[in-house]
């Protein structure tokens, strides 16, 4: 099993501008691909009526957001997976959240290219999707969000 990749939870605001970004519509299914606190999962339930699945490799994270969620009574709409994304497929999702390292980015694009050609919008916190071209890139508190649609383009190698 990969190692995980650190935990840096993302700050609200910016969890909060990246669904804005993908313009999130209740009854959408966003994915976060790890997940940590599931902030991005808790927010999305909440704020915007979608239903969120994430990633998460971490036994307590994972614990941590299933009771939070009872808590919250949002257990219908926020499901937690501990598995790995990087060795599994991915479930349809109108969203997917990113906040991950670049070599990770790398391992699952060709995961985030199927999604893409389905008409799912990618939002990525931090770093870019190597070898595509974001639709938007916002700056914002000192972090950058990328925004992918299914009409980003696709860069060739040696251009």
């Amino acid at each position: 099993m990969r190692k995980p990749v650190p935990f840096v939870p993302t700050p609200y605001s910016i969890v909060r501008r990246m669904l804005e970004l993908a313009g999130v519509d209740e009854g959408e299914t966003v994915l976060d691909l790890g997940c940590g606190d599931g902030r991005i999962l808790f927010t999305a339930a909440k704020e915007y009526g979608a239903r969120a699945i994430g990633y998460e490799l971490r036994p307590s994270l994972v614990k941590f957001i299933r009771e939070k969620a009872k808590l919250m009574r949002l257990d219908e709409m926020v499901h937690v997976i501990k598995q790995d994304f990087t060795t599994s497929p991915l479930p349809d999702a109108d969203v997917i959240t990113l906040y991950l390292t670049r070599d990770v980015l790398s391992l699952i694009k060709p995961h985030l290219e199927t999604a893409l050609s389905r008409g799912a919008r990618i939002v990525s916190h931090g770093f870019s999707i190597p070898g595509l071209v974001p639709a938007e890139i916002e700056k914002r508190e000192g972090k950058v969000v990328y925004l992918y649609r299914s009409g980003s383009v696709r860069i060739r190698d040696g251009v």
